[in-house]
């Protein structure tokens, strides 16, 4: 029924463009933030996942951190042990030397015995001074000498721990060796066997660790990678789609532009009937 009172043409062209209107927005701002979820509602399920998904990819990347600063300490560990071990190789060296009968006490006191006991405070020295972040390693001061750990993952439970024993010579056993005499070398000798095998275990395990450290360095690394491709479907807006959506709107926007046009001309044309 033609009325001039109301508009109703009008009301329902002004839904439609407000409507069409807030939907090309929304397209325009989801293809300039390159994210499909703007506001909560657009996908609250989606916001919920992607944010966890979000939050532990951040929580990976600190872990990865911590996997690598892990294996760091590890690798600074096992480079003093490697040459303790090396000075162990060298006493034991010179305690068979001091075990020969073709030597003199004097010898073994003056020549042999005087680098044994310089040896044994380079491994002393080692021990003290290999450090990581201010930290000895290897004389059992450190807070690694009781286990420190390392989250490498999300949960609080994902943690590896290291655990450096003391490696100076008290630690061994042979702080009180020499070799003056032929019978001291032959003591040390079996006290030095002892500490090699000692040391040889020590870096058995630090290398194991070290292991398990690069495994989950390369686990936590897919582990981000499928997160990041999961979020990714979950929050990112597929460029062409929405394209697509928007040129649609933009052609129900102008639509509805028209419409309003066409609609408020409406009453003046109404008009054009009482003058007749």
């Amino acid at each position: 029924m033609p009325v001039i009172s109301t508009n109703v043409a009008a009301n329902s062209a002004l839904r439609y463009l407000n409507q069409n209107s807030d939907a090309q927005s929304s397209s325009i701002s989801k293809l300039a933030s390159g994210s499909s979820i703007i506001k909560a509602s657009d996908n609250a399920a989606g916001l919920a996942i992607g944010t966890q998904l979000g939050a532990d990819v951040t929580v990976l990347n600190q872990a990865a951190t911590n996997a690598s600063q892990g294996s760091s300490i590890l690798q600074t560990a096992d480079g003093g042990l490697a040459r303790i071990s090396d000075i162990l190789s060298r006493l034991k060296t010179l305690a068979a030397q001091s075990d020969s009968g073709a030597v003199t006490d004097d010898q073994r006191s003056d020549d042999i015995d005087a680098e044994f006991q310089e040896l044994l405070s380079e491994i002393d020295d080692i021990a003290s001074s290999t450090r990581y972040n201010g930290d000895a390693l290897l004389d059992g001061t450190s807070q690694f000498a009781s286990g420190v750990s390392f989250l490498v993952g999300t949960n609080s439970s994902d943690t590896l721990t290291i655990t450096i024993d003391s490696s100076d010579t008290t630690a061994l056993s042979i702080d009180s060796l020499d070799v003056t005499t032929q019978t001291n070398a032959e003591s040390a000798l079996d006290a030095l066997d002892t500490a090699i095998d000692t040391i040889s275990a020590q870096r058995a395990t630090l290398g194991a660790t070290m292991s398990r450290f690069d495994y989950r360095s390369e686990t936590i690394a897919t582990q981000v990678e499928n997160s990041e491709a999961s979020q990714s479907t979950v929050m990112d807006v597929d460029v062409a789609a929405e394209k697509t959506k928007l040129s649609a709107e933009d052609v129900k926007t102008q639509a509805a532009i028209a419409a309003l046009t066409q609609a408020n001309k409406m009453p003046s044309e109404l008009l054009n009937l009482l003058q007749s």
